[in-house]
């Protein structure tokens, strides 16, 4: 199928360096076609279900049976998005206000400041782990502000399995959750060996991967 996009948008798709905070996105239509703008700051967060093109009746029933879907997905997109920018925030803020622990603090330096010899990790490698510390260290600590993210994952928790709080992290492929993995992996572990007796952290773990090949890798 030939598209209508402008050829600015095939000849320069990429605008923003991996290693730093998206600030500048393609404009797009209801559509979700380029128009060839670039604006400023970075795309929300956004759910779009692709549904083809059928007859008028078809395509009545197709919406009718994904619209409570939808408003999840709105909700959902809601929450990810507010926890974005009090990440984005909480990462401007000097370090005595970060309310994490020293050896914390330490390894966000190191993630986000160090002069690494070879590739350095990635503007959402690095904001992935910010999540899940902001989540576990900061968000307790925030009063209000922080327990409406923290009830909303407790009620997801609840829903889909009773018991076990999860916490996810979703990216994309080659976006480096290994890389991740072992952020998360050295925070915890670090913290677990300084503070024994906090339940926060721990120094057990469960690597789970979907094939022999991919677990020998990791």
């Amino acid at each position: 199928m030939k598209s209508n996009a402008p050829s600015s948008f095939f000849e320069k798709p990429i605008l923003n360096s991996p290693y730093e905070c998206p600030s500048r996105r393609w404009e797009v239509d209801e559509k979700g076609q380029p128009t060839g703008r670039i604006l400023p700051g970075r795309r929300e967060v956004a759910f779009v279900t692709p549904v083809p093109n059928p007859r008028r009746r078809q395509e009545e029933m197709i919406y009718e049976e994904i619209g409570d879907d939808g408003q999840q997905y709105q909700k959902l997109a809601h929450i990810i998005n507010g926890v974005r920018q009090q990440v984005a925030a909480w990462r401007k803020l000097p370090e005595r206000q970060w309310k994490v622990t020293s050896e914390t603090a330490r390894l966000l330096r190191h993630w986000r400041h160090h002069p690494f010899a070879g590739i350095r990790p990635f503007f959402c490698q690095v904001e992935a782990a910010e999540t899940a510390i902001w989540l576990t260290e900061v968000a307790p600590n925030l009063g209000r502000k922080g327990k409406r993210f923290l009830d909303d994952l407790q009620a997801a928790n609840d829903q889909a399995n009773p018991g076990l709080p999860r916490l996810a992290l979703k990216m994309a492929t080659g976006a480096g959750k290994t890389t991740v993995m072992a952020m998360l992996i050295a925070w915890q572990t670090v913290n677990a060996v300084r503070y024994p007796n906090r339940c926060l952290f721990t120094r057990g773990f469960l690597v789970v991967t979907p094939g022999i090949t991919i677990r020998d890798r990791l």
